[in-house]
């Protein structure tokens, strides 16, 4: 686990959330499906004047209702006390009430109107004979608010098609103007200006505009109890203005490492004029070299601190100005400089970054495989041993006591993107360099000769197996941003990667089942169909490492 002294931002518990419970209540409309929006009050104290779905903080009085409720068999307590609260404010706010007569049938607009939205709700349903329809609930989504904000939510959205014979009426006090809305429509006047939601509301939007009547969302959303998706998003800086992030979009893995409290304080923009705290003993510094295999550029990372020396993995290519950024930010005080592979945008700078530095520190990595390429060639000083440890230790003196800082990078021998290929461990933080072998919004090409398929897939359960062996949570790659976060996320990225790779090699093997006799272009069009056609000469060569693994598993099963 990351250390606390190395964070950049003083811890900062975030407040403590707040049960709640909201339902997005569906119709449809020969436009397609329609889901039930309202605006609150320009006075709330919580997204004043948003357009939101109706519901609110769970009462002491939700989880005492169970004599009234339908439930599911796989229904438990606390799931059946949030569909209280989402029925429970759906008619107070709106006059909504998802509640059925002895005999089935649903509560009627007769029924709502002689009941008080002010009173005591569990009291009134009985009164009536009415049971309230919490199973007819299920839940679509889970929002957990963001870190930064004072005020909480721990909130499911839950889906119910909306009783028939009901009409919707706010309360003029804390909700105005109930409006039907396809969420294509919401989205679109949200955009244009004239229809205010929240982030979460947005998101769930997204998601809902995917599925084209109420039978998809509840089918959709009866599989199981647990929701299609749960978010705490974070929030980092793009172009100086805020930007959140749900758990799968690219930066929230950095944001997760930089401000895990929620500050928002990290600019996500890519550029290469200055180094990037990520920890006070990690910077990053993105070269000048963006484009399709690249993407943003190739990241050099400096470990240490400058009481301790720097340890430079991947100083990229030679390019004169990076490395000029690379050695300044660093003091000149390099002690080790290391290549987790051999490739051209990683390897190159090596030797110019090390005359610059006085005393010259040694370069180090895996010589390249006779396979390499031409343009991959690469010689170090020394050759790194699998599981070497390289340290940089210093002890500074203060109240008459020693105080040891350490930086300990193991190197992991991982080929498959390359015969040489590396990755390090930061052992006192729970950080892997990953190089190539893990990338962040991309998929590595393995490219045979050099690259092996097999070998691949071996090193990626060897990491797999590093991450609960030394407490790994975040994975900083040689392009992108990091990945992972404070439970299992590096662990399950890792997992993902592995899968996605099987489910490719299972459409390789199908594709030439179905036709035998096919050349690699043949396989390449069904296989990579999913991809753009400008990327098939790239996805061409992990094609070959499939074909190769699935060659020689078929000669030795």
């Amino acid at each position: 686990m990351t250390r606390t002294t190395q964070l950049l931002h003083p811890p900062r518990p975030p407040a403590p959330t707040r049960a709640a419970a909201t339902v997005l209540l569906l119709r449809d409309s020969p436009d397609g499906l329609e889901v039930l929006m309202t605006r609150r009050s320009a006075q709330a104290s919580f997204v004043p004047g948003a357009f939101v779905f109706p519901g609110g903080g769970i009462d002491a009085a939700d989880g005492n209702c169970q004599a009234i409720c339908q439930r599911r068999a796989t229904q438990d307590d606390a799931a059946l006390t949030e569909a209280v609260a989402a029925i429970r404010e759906s008619f107070e706010e709106l006059g909504v009430l998802l509640a059925r007569h002895a005999d089935g049938r649903w509560a009627s607009q007769a029924d709502i109107e002689a009941m008080d939205r002010t009173g005591d709700f569990a009291a009134q349903c009985q009164a009536r004979g009415l049971t309230l329809a919490t199973s007819d609930l299920y839940v679509l989504a889970r929002w957990i608010t963001d870190r930064d904000l004072a005020k909480r939510f721990d909130v499911p959205f839950l889906v119910a098609r909306m009783p028939p014979g009901q009409s919707p009426v706010a309360d003029e006090s804390e909700q105005f103007e109930p409006v039907w809305v396809r969420p294509a429509q919401a989205l679109e006047r949200h955009q244009a200006g004239n229809f205010f939601m929240i982030y979460p509301t947005i998101r769930t939007l997204e998601r809902l505009q995917q599925l084209a009547t109420v039978d998809a969302v509840l089918q959709a959303c009866a599989v199981t109890e647990e929701p299609l998706f749960t978010s705490c998003p974070r929030t980092g800086l793009l172009a100086g203005r805020e930007a959140r992030f749900m758990e799968h979009e690219l930066p929230y893995g950095e944001l997760a490492l930089v401000c895990p409290d929620g500050q928002i304080a990290h600019p996500l923009d890519w550029q290469s004029e200055q180094p990037v705290p990520l920890l006070k003993n990690v910077l990053r510094l993105t070269a000048p070299n963006p484009g399709v295999m690249t993407g943003p550029g190739t990241n050099s990372y400096l470990v240490g601190d400058p009481s301790t020396g720097f340890i430079a993995i991947d100083p990229g290519p030679a390019d004169a100005e990076h490395l000029d950024k690379l050695w300044r930010a660093a003091g000149g005080d390099i002690r080790f400089i290391v290549c987790t592979h051999s490739h051209p945008d990683h390897s190159p700078g090596a030797a110019p970054l090390q005359a610059l530095c006085s005393p010259k520190p040694p370069i180090l990595g895996l010589p390249s495989a006779p396979t390499a390429r031409a343009a991959s060639h690469f010689t170090p000083d020394r050759s790194l041993q699998n599981k070497e440890l390289l340290a940089l230790t210093t002890q500074a003196p203060e109240a008459n006591l020693s105080i040891k800082t350490s930086h300990t990078l193991q190197i992991i021998h991982t080929p498959g993107h390359a015969a040489n290929h590396v990755c390090l461990v930061l052992l006192e933080d729970g950080l892997l360099f990953s190089g190539d072998h893990i990338l962040n919004g991309s998929t590595t090409v393995i490219d045979p000769p050099d690259g092996d398929m097999n070998d691949y897939l071996n090193s990626l359960d060897l990491l797999h197996q590093l991450c609960a062996e030394h407490y790994i949570q975040f994975i900083l790659p040689a392009h992108g941003y990091v990945m992972g976060g404070p439970g299992q996320e590096a662990a399950d990225t890792i997992t993902r990667l592995k899968n996605h790779r099987l489910q490719r090699e299972a459409k390789v093997m199908a594709a030439m089942q179905a036709n035998p006799q096919g050349t690699l272009d043949d396989w390449l069009a069904v296989v990579y169909s999913d991809v753009p056609p400008r990327m098939w000469p790239v996805a061409k060569r992990s094609l070959m490492a499939h074909v190769a693994r699935l060659e020689a598993l078929s000669v030795n099963p």
